[in-house]
């Protein structure tokens, strides 16, 4: 054996080792997609217009603050739509100040409009309407991955889908589909709300004093009877502070606690920007009820009986899993618009490991096959061509191991066509080598040929079919990715073992011969 030969061998060898211990043992190594695994597969579309809408009120009782805090009176601050909100009774004397103050405060959002009768009407900017909506899908998308992670799903995808407002959800292995699906979906808006009067056991009742009508910068909130300490069991009405002094944008942490009669509690904490609004609050508000809201609904009304820096708790009917999935979604952030699901498709383990099985043995039954082909056209040679293939399967299956990517039944599917497109190039190799053992060159010269002139053809192809695997990958989604992964390095794995490998391995062969040995071929 010469030295360059030995260099050869060596080098098939450490390739073939380092492919192993990649993926070896594949139970542990080799990640499963979820038709192999099992799991649940959901697209949902996020309601960008409540992002909209939430900006639009949100401005218009700013801006109301800060006409009362400047002392310009106006009448009532109406939302028109998810983009506009109207302001009436603006004094005629003030108006110049209105519209100072408007524009200061939201006039780099919204266009203004006048009207008759002292009214203005504020409609958002569709460049802002249209960055909105951008924002609410990109923090909808990473909130619902931090939601995924933290429920311990192994290799989430959580992706853009379709059309601007849709995102695609996958969580291999996971069996309790209903809990992954109301985690993912729940809003998880937390508010901090002073208490201007309640409970009372109906809105009627709790407007009675303001003659039936909800001041301007006040509304009603449903609450239960334990969330104030009230008697009976139904629900209880609350009004409160239109705009919270605390959301769950201030909240640092959260996590599972026990309230003062040793029931399971959500205890959270404050970062520092929350903390001191959080401590101005309670101690301009000592003796009145703080209402705790959660997605609309008041959990608990505690009165403030001293100032609070940055802790706090929920309290409430809770079980320990309510408390558990609670903490979860505070701490993944607030959703900033609702969602809705578009397609659910579940998976069962045992059919995935049916899929599995089915792939192993169709490439198993495959690769039998196109070996007694081979052996029974190519004789001998045809062996060449068995270890070329398994080599390449050995190699792509290190490259998948190697660099985390999924395997899926699609995957799986490119495994088979891996097979295929060895046994293609090793065809159109041994094809050449028996043309120039016909135009009567020796073994070792036919076999050198024979590689060398087909390199080209054989480069030529794997090019223009790594381009597809490519654009494949780049423009597809979810299964047709995973066959373009596979597509991509079998392809890779195939040059490597049908030009270098398997003519290594003629040449070992031919190098224990004579010179004037024949090939079985």
């Amino acid at each position: 054996m010469t030295s360059n030969l030995r260099w050869k061998v060596i080098a098939i060898l450490v390739v073939v080792a380092l492919a192993v211990v990649a993926f070896y043992p594949p139970k542990d190594k080799v990640k499963l997609g979820l038709d192999l695994k099992g799991g649940v597969h959901l697209v949902l579309r996020v309601q960008t217009d409540d992002a909209l809408k939430l900006e639009t009120e949100t401005s218009g009782e700013r801006l109301r603050d800060e006409l009362s805090r400047q002392g310009v009176s106006v009448g009532a601050v109406t939302p028109q739509d998810v983009r506009s909100f109207r302001v009436d009774g603006v004094p005629g004397d003030r108006d110049a100040d209105f519209r100072r103050i408007a524009d200061e405060w939201v006039g780099q959002v919204f266009d203004r409009a006048s009207g008759v009768g002292g009214s203005y009407t504020f409609t958002l900017k569709s460049a802002q309407a249209t960055r909105l909506r951008q924002e609410a899908v990109a923090q909808a998308l990473q909130t619902i991955e931090r939601r995924v992670n933290e429920l311990g799903v192994a290799e989430p995808i959580v992706a853009p889908h379709g059309e601007g407002d849709q995102i695609l959800v996958q969580m291999p292995g996971v069996t309790d589909v209903a809990r992954a699906k109301e985690i993912i979906r729940s809003t998880a808006l937390l508010e901090l709300k002073i208490v201007e009067d309640g409970p009372a056991p109906t809105r009627e009742a709790l407007l009675a004093a303001r003659g039936g009508q909800v001041p301007p910068d006040l509304e009603i909130v449903p609450g239960s009877a334990e969330a104030g300490n009230a008697a009976g069991t139904g629900p209880v009405y609350y009004l409160v502070k239109r705009v919270a002094g605390i959301t769950g944008r201030d909240l640092r942490n959260a996590r599972p606690s026990l309230d003062e009669n040793n029931q399971p509690a959500v205890g959270f904490s404050l970062n520092q920007q929350g903390a001191d609004k959080f401590s101005q609050l309670t101690a301009q508000n000592i003796g009145r009820q703080l209402a705790i809201i959660l997605d609309g609904r008041i959990q608990s009304a505690p009165t403030i009986e001293g100032r609070i820096y940055d802790e706090g708790r929920i309290s409430g009917s809770f079980t320990q899993q309510e408390v558990q999935d609670l903490s979860l979604t505070l701490r993944s952030g607030a959703l900033p618009a609702s969602l809705t699901y578009l397609e659910e498709r579940t998976v069962g383990p045992s059919l995935g490991a049916d899929s599995i099985r089915a792939g192993v043995m169709a490439s198993a039954i495959g690769l039998g096959f196109v070996t007694l082909f081979m052996l029974a056209y190519y004789k001998l040679s045809g062996i060449n061509a068995l270890v070329s293939v398994s080599l390449n399967l050995l190699i792509l299956m290190g490259f998948m191991a190697y660099i985390g990517a999924v395997m899926t039944l699609p995957g799986i599917a490119g495994f088979i066509l891996t097979i295929g497109m060895g046994v293609d190039s090793n065809v159109l190799i041994f094809e050449r080598i028996k043309e120039e053992l016909g135009a009567g060159k020796s073994a070792r010269a036919a076999v050198a040929a024979g590689f060398d002139r087909v390199f080209l053809t054989i480069l030529d192809t794997h090019v223009a079919s790594l381009i597809s695997a490519a654009f494949l990958f780049q423009f597809g989604t979810g299964p047709i990715r995973g066959f373009a992964t596979t597509l991509f390095f079998g392809l890779l794995s195939n040059v490597f073992t049908a030009v270098f490998v398997s003519r290594t391995l003629f040449e070992l062969i031919l190098s224990r011969r004579p010179q004037a040995a024949k090939l079985s071929i």
